[in-house]
């Protein structure tokens, strides 16, 4: 078992007044999200602070506003894209043939030319690190052979995550129209889906600047890519993740951070400038930061095998079904998180692998946080009369 504790900053006076209030409050998570609005103020009208491996919400303003998100679309393009790659649909070094409509696309571009190769890796870098529009349409098309069809799996993709404010019309989030739409709940239900389950987009949406090279009819030449989140210059923890501008969106930013091992996500959605939405981010992370506390078990130690009655086996091993992670954003002491294992002494057979055996348990202050499945790890059959009569044998022999 492990335990990442993030001290609180106990000299800022805001967080104190909080974890007093909270201290004397029955509705503790009510009240911390009333303290969590006093606590930090910004400018844009909606957003959203989660951290990624509970999934807890920290703050948030207006969160379910309907909003246009820009090339914050982008984000679930990645996404489809990294899904792609695990299941080896698609693979890094693959060479992607720009069309016309991919050059054609217009806005923030890294001005791919019609005909042009460029690896799935590179256009990735594309996406990531200059929100480029025509990669992001080329990728559409390699994936899902055209920017409709990739664009149909977006939405079918958005439905499967509950993203019940989102609908998308473009790969890119070039449109304005009034039909392609999102909100800060969804644009942080999307980056925690992608960042949770493919770490290692942060390999591209931390990358500063880099060049690549366009090889055409007409030769060779060096394009810089330059990131679009200012954030990785101001913010020291800052790891991603997209920003988004147009006129109608105004300035969009999902932010992405990790310090001390808490990994969080802070969306801005409609600020009013550029700089606003990287200060309004840079706020609700470090609010989140003074007030969060992570407790952490891997449950990676061994368990006991289990008695099996009337199997062909006499045990079953058992496994936990996953770790468990617990975000305390009230001032309790994480380390004061107790764990407690309910199994029966034995089972009848048959068993079949992934059943559950029974649960870890947690519990803060008395009250239960969590649990976790514990599984039987393999299959006993029920046994039979030759099973029993072998045994016998067996045992006189020996």
């Amino acid at each position: 078992m492990s335990v990442c504790f993030k001290k609180r900053a106990v000299s800022c006076l805001l967080s104190a007044l909080m974890v007093l209030a909270l201290a004397a409050a029955p509705a503790r998570y009510a009240y911390a999200a009333e303290a969590a609005e006093g606590a930090v103020s910004i400018s844009a009208p909606s957003a959203i602070l989660l951290e990624v491996s509970t999934g807890k919400v920290i703050y948030e303003k207006d969160a379910d506003r309907i909003c246009a998100p820009a090339s914050i679309t982008k984000i679930m393009t990645l996404l489809l894209i990294f899904e792609a790659l695990d299941k080896g649909k698609i693979k890094l070094t693959d060479e992607v043939i720009t069309s016309e409509h991919a050059r054609s696309m217009g806005g923030s571009q890294v001005f791919l030319e019609t005909g042009e190769l460029q690896t799935v890796d590179t256009l990735i870098k594309c996406i990531a690190v200059a929100s480029g529009n025509d990669a992001a349409a080329a990728m559409a098309e390699h994936i899902a052979g055209s920017e409709e069809a990739f664009v149909a799996m977006m939405n079918q993709k958005a439905q499967e995550l509950s993203m019940t404010n989102t609908r998308f019309e473009d790969c890119c989030g070039l449109t304005d129209s009034d039909d392609h739409h999102t909100s800060a709940r969804d644009v942080a239900i999307m980056s925690r889906e992608l960042v949770k389950n493919y770490p290692e987009v942060y390999r591209y949406t931390g990358i500063w600047m880099e060049d690549i090279t366009h090889t055409t009819a007409r030769g060779s030449s060096v394009f810089t890519l330059s990131s679009t989140n200012k954030l990785l210059k101001q913010y020291q923890w800052a790891t991603g993740l997209k920003t988004g501008y147009t006129g109608k969106a105004k300035y969009c930013l999902s932010a992405t951070a990790r310090k001390d091992d808490v990994e969080l996500i802070a969306v801005i959605m409609s600020a009013p400038d550029s700089p606003s939405r990287f200060a309004d981010a840079a706020a609700l992370l470090n609010y989140g930061y003074s007030v969060s506390a992570l407790y952490r078990d891997d449950n990676r130690e061994k368990l006991l095998p289990m008695k099996v009655e009337g199997g062909v086996e006499e045990t079953v091993d058992l496994a936990y079904d996953s770790g468990f992670s617990y975000l305390d954003v009230e001032g309790n002491d994480v380390e004061m998180i107790q764990k407690k294992i309910e199994l029966p002494e034995s089972v009848s057979a048959p068993i079949r692998a992934g059943d559950s055996a029974g649960e870890a348990r947690y519990f803060l202050n008395g009250e239960q946080i969590g649990s976790v499945p514990i599984l039987f790890a393999s299959s006993v059959k029920k046994a039979r009369y030759r099973d029993y009569l072998g045994k016998i044998i067996g045992s006189f022999l020996l």
